[in-house]
């Protein structure tokens, strides 16, 4: 069975998060942002255009790495989603397994997407994956923002999606779709914050959207850094470091266990 992880609630102690080092960080952060876009004479100018510039990044540094299960994000919920599925609905693709003896047909899939309203704008069998996505992608200018694949397939759809793919750094989630609940289970990985845990002690979340508000990303960057602490073994005393950065920016620190 699939499951996705999810942090914890908001802790009901004094939270060890001081919001005056985040809104610290952030102002320095735009302000380097800032001078960078306004300025055309930089040696280094931003690429504004690309897939993770107009974002803001949560490093997380661990005492140890957690033993948890890997194959999906802890998901994070929220208070202001990077994704809209109500005023910009996203293009969302899901990767069935149809060598699988057990399979589910690419039109039943489609059926209950079209009749449950489930969002997710694509459809692409395993075994069609290549040649799809590049049509998908080369030639109707399609750009996904999230994949969903079955289970099973998570181990080999690294090489079939080629180095392309995780250099643009998209994110890829295992689906259950053996559950009822499609609509439920992508919702919920839209509107979070995807914790993706690794072999070592550093990760890094995108949190928050430029265009927002600074108290907006403020709000997101608390929630995400509780979220965190709340999800894995040992809680706060796990974590050792907390930093906040954009693509191209040094990071700087919010958090560190004393």
């Amino acid at each position: 069975m699939t499951t996705t992880i999810t942090a914890a609630p908001p802790p009901v102690y004094h939270s060890k998060i001081d919001s005056k080092n985040v809104n610290r960080a952030l102002k320095s952060l735009l302000k380097w942002w800032d001078s960078k876009s306004n300025n055309p004479q930089s040696s280094e100018p931003l690429d504004n255009n690309s897939d993770d510039g107009g974002f803001v990044y949560l490093v997380v540094t661990l005492k140890k790495p957690p033993q948890i299960d890997r194959t999906n994000p802890v998901t994070i919920p929220l208070p202001h989603p990077l994704i809209d599925l109500t005023e910009s609905p996203p293009e969302i693709c899901l990767i069935i397994d149809d060598k699988h003896k057990n399979k589910i047909t690419k039109e039943t899939a489609l059926k209950k997407i079209e009749a449950e309203n489930v969002p997710i704008t694509t459809v692409i069998k395993v075994s069609k994956l290549k040649t799809e996505l590049k049509k998908l992608e080369e030639e109707e200018g399609m750009r996904h923002e999230v994949y969903f694949a079955e289970r099973r397939l998570m181990p080999i759809l690294p090489k079939l999606l080629g180095k392309e793919f995780v250099k643009k750094k998209k994110s890829l989630i295992a689906i259950n779709l053996r559950n009822g609940n499609w609509k439920e289970q992508v919702e919920k990985v839209c509107e979070s914050a995807l914790f993706f845990v690794g072999t070592g002690t550093c990760s890094v979340v995108k949190v928050a959207k430029l265009s927002m508000g600074r108290k907006e990303i403020v709000e997101n960057v608390v929630a995400v850094m509780e979220g965190i602490a709340g999800s894995i073994p040992g809680g706060w005393k796990s974590v050792k470091l907390f930093h906040l950065k954009l693509l191209e920016s040094l990071a700087l620190p919010v958090y560190e266990l004393i």
